[in-house]
């Protein structure tokens, strides 16, 4: 022990433990079954994301720059729920709540830049709408799929650069005293909040990582539909406003399920029950990704338009190999 406190005082070397232990769900009654559901939202989830990436694959009419935007907040939510959910289950369902050190850093890396890059592709999807209502004549021209790449592109190394940042501040943590994470995941805040020296680093950039993650995206979308709702209040008529207020309610429900869950806990994760907390934080974190390509498919015209060319076309092929069987029976 008197090793351990020298090499804390002096920060000469970092005591790192061969493992954490993850305790959020231990103790909750009846918590299988919160696990099946889990399992059906993952299942949901992967159908329906993998769907409408298919659909913009092979709907060349998808190809424009608001899909490219659409097909990377779909890659994103696929393999959010596939870095979260079976790992979840895995520890909870069947026992397994150790998890080595470095295990636990890469499992953290990966939930938190796919976290991030939903928030973020959402502030594209924004970007893309406001300019479509603001310059509808020249929106082809001044949104490019270059740009939207570049931004895309900008925002997958933002996402990864502040994990990185992140999981760098926690290796100069010694853990010399508790291992257990109160926590389902490998989080951030519950894992730097174990450490013996100072932690005051990864609490700063903490606080940096939320107003980057969740507060500028909030802001810039509330701004954006400030300059939606100008723009659209320059119609004329009635029904081009609400034709136009249309384009945008599938971004908007995104936006209201993302957000308004997260802000939810945060507001009253104080006030609640530690365990009602763990919960709540995992629904707001595993819902998005499987209600948003419903969400889609359902208040989209062009996925709707695209999946009705897609089966007429299925239904067009299946016809003429019939008919072809025909001929070649008759020959």
């Amino acid at each position: 022990m008197a090793l351990i406190n020298s090499a804390a005082e002096n920060n000469i070397t970092f005591v790192r433990p061969a493992y954490f232990i993850i305790s959020g769900f231990i103790g909750i009654p009846n918590i299988r079954y919160y696990f099946v559901f889990l399992c059906f939202i993952y299942i949901l989830s992967v159908v329906g994301n993998t769907l409408v990436m298919i659909v913009i694959t092979l709907d060349h009419m998808l190809r424009s720059p608001k899909y490219i935007a659409v097909f990377n907040l779909t890659f994103t939510d696929l393999l959010s729920s596939s870095a979260l959910v079976p790992k979840v289950v895995d520890i909870f369902l069947f026992n397994h709540y150790y998890i080595s050190y470095n295990d636990c850093l890469t499992f953290m890396f990966f939930s938190f830049t796919l976290y991030a890059m939903q928030a973020f592709n959402l502030v594209v999807l924004s970007f893309d709408r406001v300019m479509a209502i603001m310059y509808p004549l020249h929106y082809q021209m001044r949104v490019s799929h270059k740009l939207i790449l570049s931004l895309i592109a900008f925002f997958w190394l933002l996402a990864i650069t502040l994990t990185l940042i992140a999981v760098g501040l926690l290796t100069r943590l010694s853990f010399c005293q508790s291992v257990i994470i109160q926590s389902y995941y490998c989080d951030n805040g519950p894992m730097y909040r174990l450490g013996c020296n100072d932690a005051t680093p990864n609490y700063i950039f903490a606080a940096l990582a939320i107003v980057l993650v969740l507060g500028f995206p909030l802001a810039f979308i509330v701004g954006s539909y400030c300059c939606i709702g100008y723009s659209l209040s320059k119609i004329s008529t009635f029904r081009e406003r609400v034709k136009a207020f249309k384009t945008c309610t599938g971004h908007l429900s995104l936006v209201a399920i993302y957000f308004l869950s997260v802000i939810f806990v945060y507001a009253f994760g104080r006030v609640i029950h530690p365990n009602a907390r763990i919960i709540n934080l995992s629904i707001a974190t595993v819902l998005p990704p499987m209600l948003n390509p419903i969400i889609y498919v359902l208040q989209t015209e062009e996925i709707k338009e695209s999946l009705r060319r897609l089966e007429e076309s299925q239904h067009t092929t299946k016809i003429e190999k019939s008919n072809l069987k025909v001929r070649i029976n008759l020959a």
